[in-house]
């Protein structure tokens, strides 16, 4: 299993509508690809000291074929829609990748 880890900045002004486009559209859009192999995506949020708003996503997948299927060969370059750039201050331009080593839940 592989972890697609990337993170986003935007003002809190442009929060939730950042969080709105990414559930109702890039994630269904996703969905839409139907990418062998992607297994679903974790969003998390908070607000930092500095009054930024930084979103993660954690994106799964069974293997980094599977990776390369959904970001192309060069896999590890960010998959940042235009209309997600318009309401980012900020953002990775490459996400990172990790090898799932263990799960544990209660």
């Amino acid at each position: 299993m592989m972890n697609r880890v990337w993170h986003g900045w935007t003002t809190p002004d442009n929060a939730d509508a950042y969080e709105c486009l990414l559930k109702e559209e890039i994630f269904r859009t996703i969905d839409a690809m139907k990418v062998s192999g992607y297994r679903g995506i974790t969003l998390l949020r908070r607000t930092l000291d500095n009054g930024e708003v930084e979103f993660v996503t954690i994106m799964q997948f069974e293997s980094v074929e599977a990776v390369r299927q959904f970001a192309g060969a060069d896999y590890r370059q960010a998959y940042v829609p235009e209309k997600a750039r318009a309401l980012l201050s900020r953002f990775d331009a490459q996400s990172q990748h990790y090898l799932v080593r263990h799960e544990h839940t209660a």
